[in-house]
This record gives C-alpha cells, sequence and structure tokens, in this order.
C-alpha cells in the first residue's frame, strides 16, 4: 500500500547480515512485538498519531538511543536506571536480535524496541517527549561526498530537538574526528548547546561498548560529547 502523504527517505545502511542463529530467530518471533512501543511504522500508524508514552512507560521519564548496534549500552543504561524507560531504534536486524538476547540475559523490562529508521520513530515521537538521547559510534560515512548522510545533520537534528524535552541531554560518541567537527558546528545550531568541554573522558555510567573497542585497537581514540537542548 502506497501512503501520499509519507516522505521519501533514502537508507543507505545495512538492514541485514550473517544467517541468524535459531536462538535469535527465536527472540524476534518470541519478543520483538511484546517490546514495541506501539504503533510506528507506516503500515500500523498511517496517519501518524503520537506515541502514547506515559502509558506505555508508567509515567517514568523516556530516553532515545539511535541506532543501538548490540545493545549492550541500552541494556546497561536499563539495569542502573530502572525508574527510566528506554526506547532504542535500530533497523539492522542482527543488532536487533543481539539485543533481545540480552535484554534477556539481563531481565530488564524497562526497555523498547523499534526495530527500523529513527526519522519513522521521530514522526510519532510527542513534543518535548524524550529526556536523554544517545548517539553512540553511528556510521562515519567517512567520504566527504557521503557526509550529507551522517545523523548529525538537520534533517535528523531538528526533528531531534523538537521531541526533546528542554534541558535534556544529547550524548554522542565517536571515534572519527571529522564526526567530531560536523558535530560541533551542526547540533548547536539546532537548538542545543554544548555542555562538557571534556571530550577525551568517558561519562560516569558509560560501559564501553564493542564498537569502542575495535577503535581502540585499531589506534583512534574516543570522543564524548554532550549537549543540552535548549
Amino acid at each position: 500500500m502506497t501512503y501520499p502523504d509519507r516522505p521519501h527517505r533514502n537508507f543507505y545502511g545495512r538492514l541485514k547480515g550473517q544467517a541468524l542463529r535459531d536462538s535469535q530467530k527465536t527472540y524476534l518471533d518470541q519478543d520483538l512485538a511484546r517490546l514495541s512501543p506501539g504503533p510506528v511504522g507506516w503500515d500500523e500508524n498511517p496517519k501518524r498519531l503520537p506515541l502514547e508514552l506515559n502509558a506505555r512507560f508508567n509515567g517514568k521519564p523516556v530516553w532515545l538511543e539511535i541506532g543501538f548496534g548490540g545493545g549492550e549500552h541500552m541494556v546497561h543504561q536499563a539495569s542502573r536506571n530502572p525508574d527510566v524507560g528506554i526506547i532504542g531504534c535500530e533497523p539492522y536486524i542482527n543488532g536487533v536480535a543481539m539485543l533481545l538476547g540480552k535484554i534477556r540475559k539481563a531481565g530488564v523490562e524497562n526497555l523498547n524496541v523499534f526495530p527500523g529508521d529513527v526519522r519513522d520513530m521521530f514522526d510519532v515521537l510527542p513534543d518535548a517527549s524524550i529526556e536523554r538521547a544517545f548517539l553512540l559510534y553511528p556510521d562515519p560515512w567517512p567520504k566527504t561526498r557521503h557526509h550529507r548522510r551522517r545523523f548529525v545533520t538537520p534533517e535528523h537534528l531538528g526533528p531531534l530537538a523538537r521531541v526533546m524535552k528542554p534541558g535534556a541531554l544529547f550524548r554522542v560518541a565517536t571515534d572519527i574526528e571529522d564526526y567530531v567537527r560536523q558535530t560541533l558546528e551542526e547540533v548547536p545550531a539546532a537548538g542545543f548547546e554544548r555542555v562538557k568541554a571534556d571530550i577525551h573522558t568517558p561519562w560516569p555510567d558509560w560501559i564501553s561498548t564493542r564498537y569502542e573497542q575495535k577503535a581502540l585497537r585499531e589506534g583512534r581514540p574516543p570522543h564524548y560529547l554532550t549537549f543540552r537542548r535548549s
């Protein structure tokens, strides 16, 4: 079915990698629908009605992780912050399956998962509904002609600013120096102020992800940037 109001959005990342293990297929079959934050996709929510986050998370503050990779950071934060609800968006189905396995192992119950493009999530998040957002080791798109594909562009940052509460924190971690440059240029222009001057010291509640460990092995130092929605 086609929707005349649906914006055209190119997607450049991977949706699936190597074949899933049987256990991962089980996680997807048994757990993914239960962990949905509500109707996000166009087929289930063509009118783009806002999600009822207060009902979903019993009035808890809501955090958002954009591209959670293998999910270790999400589960870590959920375990440390049981009084917070966390939504994770990730279109790479292998990463979604990895996260579901970690959720089962940790026994955390304050996580929701959307296996798709965060831009679709932005469509249905209410204004000023997110109290913290994470962008951790996003795809660097290193070629200059591909920099417009990076998350830290107006296409993504404008909707992110809309859904974040005034004073909400936005954390960015990357091992790519040019991504730091673009982040420091684009994020403040979207309505955020920088609040962490030291970009080489991780946050106190940080857990090093597999992407960070790979960067360290390959000699690329991590950078940690924090912004506040102004």
